[in-house]
């Protein structure tokens, strides 16, 4: 069976065609990235997509959504796209669907795709846990998390969850100036202003605010650049404050979820900080919870390695729902 698997974020919308075997096996073709900036709507994208594979597409599209996807029209969090459930078969062509949660997807991806597929971060070095909660959380654009529950018979359950925007909670003086400094714009500050892609330009500010250097406001991708290639001391700084802030979400999201059985750091800017993550302070953050630290120092936290655990997901979760997913 093909469908269309597609992966909407804030910045980018990827398109691939998935091939669903019998025994569940996903196949998916190359991948083509589109830019949501670029198109006025998500039928526009589409036509797009579908230009590109030749004029013809399959009947069948299981979509990843970058927001809440409940309801008559889904809208996103970092996008201006709408996509209205009851249309979409009108509007594509197709005559089976699904949609889900963009980090919902990735959650299926984590419950699918080998063991060679993760690396490790911090806890023990061991596999995540077979059975039990796990928790799956990444950022990009905004901050995605998920909830995986995998049973002793080998399946299991995804839950989707909107944990991004949980109130964010500063521990020393930098993040109360950050924390500061985002209040100026946003009566609340959410977890997501400070542990996503475009933060990094708030904590490189506020940074250089404390230094009393003036520096120009500028796209977050500039900063990263410099910081990951430490080429700004400042941006590097901002960098491994980012990781920090990370690893302290992420245990409070083990917490939070009861993911003691792992945790999985996912999503585009995720993979592209790896290697950074295990020379910052990440695990020592994660860790630090008080009374809870021996029980923060067992559970494994992974990093998903996939190229497209989104679209890798999105196929899942259609295979899943539809009845035709293996074990």
């Amino acid at each position: 069976m093909e469908l269309v698997s597609v992966d909407i974020g804030g910045t980018h919308a990827r398109f691939a065609i998935a091939t669903i075997s019998d025994d569940g096996t996903i196949t998916l073709g190359e991948p083509e990235t589109i830019h949501t900036e670029d198109h006025a709507s998500f039928q526009t994208a589409w036509e797009d997509f579908r230009e590109r594979m030749g004029g013809s597409l399959p009947p069948r599209v299981s979509m990843a959504i970058a927001g809440p996807v409940g309801g008559e029209v889904i809208r996103f969090t970092n996008n201006p796209w709408i996509i209205r459930p009851a249309l979409i078969g009108e509007k594509l062509g197709c005559d089976t669907y699904s949609v889900v949660n963009d980090f919902e997807a990735v959650a299926h991806a984590v419950a699918r795709v080998s063991e060679d597929e993760f690396i490790h971060l911090t806890g023990p070095d061991e596999p995540l846990a077979p059975t039990g909660r796990l928790s799956v959380l990444g950022p990009g654009t905004g901050l995605g998390v998920a909830h995986l529950y995998r049973e002793a018979d080998g399946t299991y359950r995804v839950s989707a969850t909107e944990g991004g925007h949980i109130d964010f909670a500063p521990l020393d003086s930098i993040e109360d100036a950050i924390l500061a400094r985002l209040r100026k714009r946003h009566t609340r500050v959410s977890i997501e202003r400070v542990v996503s892609g475009p933060a990094i330009t708030d904590i490189y500010q506020t940074l250089a605010a404390m230094e009393g250097k003036a520096v120009a406001e500028e796209d977050d991708i500039d900063i990263w650049k410099r910081g990951l290639e430490g080429t700004d001391s400042l941006a590097a700084a901002a960098v491994d404050r980012f990781c920090l802030s990370l690893g302290s979400v992420a245990g409070d999201i083990a917490l939070a979820q009861g993911g003691f059985g792992g945790v999985v750091i996912a999503g585009g800017l995720g993979f592209r900080i790896r290697h950074t993550l295990l020379k910052s302070g990440f695990a020592e953050r994660f860790r630090s919870k008080g009374r809870f630290q021996s029980l923060m120092a067992s559970i494994p936290v992974k990093l998903i390695t996939h190229p497209q655990p989104g679209l890798f997901g999105a196929a899942a979760a259609f295979a899943s729902e539809h009845g035709i997913l293996d074990k």
